[in-house]
């Protein structure tokens, strides 16, 4: 008698933050199978203080978790480039990323650019263009609108392939108290 393994899907949000666009990307993970949810970007007005572009882009992520339920989000990591003025806001605007899935209560994994691209196309250094063809491939009925967008279906994919060991770091960091 063989005994089937139930595996309930997991939904995952995926985040690529930014402060001028954020994008955003819904899979549904269920063993090794991926399926496309939603997709899309959170806009802020760059006309706007910077404190009401985090509000907008904190609301529109709230949102997103408020419609679709995601059970564990996925954030890129910042790159340090040469503007340091830049690198700051992009790093406001990750804050406010990493922040509002924490503050749903979800577990919230980092990923640095480069795992990303390796995952998805196979190379650390690949293009935007090539990001996009990967997601047609693995997500089929995902229809990106921007490159946030698809970046963000990137980051919710390499969160599905890595996610195991992601949780079971922060499951060791919780019971190390830190």
């Amino acid at each position: 008698m063989r005994l089937a393994t139930m595996r309930a899907a997991i939904r995952i949000l995926g985040i690529d933050p930014g402060l001028r666009r954020t994008g955003w990307g819904v899979i549904d993970v269920e063993g090794n199978r991926l399926a496309f949810v939603a997709c899309g970007s959170v806009a802020s007005d760059d006309r706007a203080s910077m404190g009401e572009r985090l509000v907008s882009i904190h609301d529109g992520l709230a949102r997103v978790i408020g419609s679709f339920g995601p059970a564990e989000a996925a954030v890129e990591q910042t790159f340090v480039n040469k503007d340091a003025s830049a690198t700051l806001k992009l790093g406001q605007a990750r804050g406010v990323a990493l922040l509002v899935p924490a503050l749903a209560g979800l577990s919230v994994a980092e990923y640095a650019p480069n795992l990303v691209k390796k995952t998805i196309v196979g190379a650390g250094h690949a293009e935007k263009d090539q990001i996009r063809m990967m997601i047609g491939i693995l997500l089929p009925k995902a229809d990106p609108g921007t490159h946030d967008a698809a970046d963000a279906l990137a980051i919710a994919v390499c969160h599905a392939h890595h996610r195991t060991s992601a949780v079971a770091r922060a499951a060791l960091l919780k019971a190390a108290g830190g």
